[in-house]
């Protein structure tokens, strides 16, 4: 079938909208009419970071949609279901079976090289191969190919425009604040970055009782964060009060747990700086290629830097208990949705801190 896509052509180039060819879906996939797909910086970043061997390429990976067909060896899901898309994982490796899906062992492969697992592409243009299936969805697309282990199918009374960056970003955020950082009460976890998954995650902490801080240079960003019950901090407006001091001022010492949403390696050992005695850094942004840590800083006081992938949660489970919390989390004011065609405008957009969570609505 035909289909139309926001394509980029080539690596650092803009999302121009086109027409493709779609596979139909084979017997492990399912054919899903997307309605609305969240933007997320990992679809910028990929579409500069890729060789150019993987292009041209169809990006986009919190699609919600409509499942219109299924093969023939898929179930537990049927034509007519609404469903979030997320990551892939094969859910049989070491990794998948210990829970751990965000670090499947095939999940290079399935989510990032472009192709089926025998080397095909589900979109062709003119007869030539046009890379997709991202996260196994490629969602910035009226229609993509997606499979049983990455669609989640949500009651229909949901409001599809609204529920993609449960998929990803929220799912990132809440995820890393529950599932792997899990304060108690008496803890304190600061988030360098209010963007929609570190704004994700002070809303998830909000719910945990532990004291929140978020850093940020946007005041709209820190706005929001106060209103999920976080202590703000603009990093540019300290005087002679360092952000690590700052950080121990208002934590009692040190955070408990650090969360790097930025991916910017000054702030990132900042973040370790900052925090208590065996507090644990988790780094989640995506740009950097290697952060500097603090040698003496980690050695002397215990403390532990490791990352997180999608929240260290298996998306099956984890979407329905995020959308069970929806009115707990309030995560629905962060998006702002935008024609699809629009994809570009709403880039920029995100990129000036106009919005927190823009969504490309069909």
């Amino acid at each position: 079938m035909k289909t139309t896509v926001a394509l980029v052509e080539s690596p650092g180039e803009d999302f121009t909208i086109a027409e493709v060819e779609l596979d139909g879906p084979r017997a492990d996939e399912v054919l899903v009419r997307i309605v609305a797909t969240g933007l997320c910086h990992s679809d910028i970043t990929m579409s500069s970071f890729l060789p150019a061997e993987m292009f041209p390429n169809v990006f986009g990976h919190e699609g919600a949609g409509v499942v219109e067909e299924v093969g023939a060896d898929v179930t537990g899901i049927e034509v007519g279901d609404h469903v979030v898309m997320s990551i892939r994982s094969c859910r049989t490796c070491t990794q998948c079976r210990s829970g751990h899906h965000g670090h499947c062992e095939q999940g290079l492969f399935i989510n990032y090289m472009g192709m089926r697992m025998d080397g095909s592409t589900t979109y062709t243009r003119d007869g030539q191969n046009v890379f997709g299936s991202f996260f196994g969805q490629s969602s910035f697309s009226q229609h993509a190919i997606a499979y049983a282990d990455n669609c989640v199918v949500v009651d229909k009374e949901l409001d599809l425009a609204r529920l993609g960056p449960y998929g990803c970003g929220f799912q990132t955020g809440v995820g890393t604040m529950l599932n792997v950082a899990d304060p108690s009460a008496d803890e304190s976890v600061v988030v360098f970055g209010a963007g929609s998954v570190g704004l994700a995650a002070l809303a998830a902490g909000r719910t945990t009782g532990a004291t929140m801080v978020a850093v940020d240079p946007l005041a709209s960003r820190r706005a929001l964060a106060e209103s999920y019950g976080a202590l703000v901090i603009d990093p540019n407006d300290l005087g002679e009060v360092t952000i690590v001091e700052k950080v121990k001022e208002l934590t009692g010492g040190g955070a408990n747990y650090a969360i790097d949403t930025t991916a910017i390696p000054a702030v990132v050992k900042a973040a370790q700086q900052s925090l208590a005695v065996r507090g644990t850094l988790i780094a989640i942004g995506l740009g950097a290629e290697e952060y500097a840590i603090d040698a003496v800083d980690l050695l002397q006081n215990g403390k532990v830097v490791r990352s997180s992938l999608e929240g260290d949660a298996d998306p099956l489970e984890f979407i329905p208990r995020m959308l069970a919390m929806a009115d707990e989390l309030d995560l629905d004011r962060l998006i702002t949705p935008y024609p699809f065609d629009q994809i570009n405008q709403a880039i920029t957009d995100s990129a000036e801190g106009k919005v927190v969570k823009p969504v490309l609505v069909w």
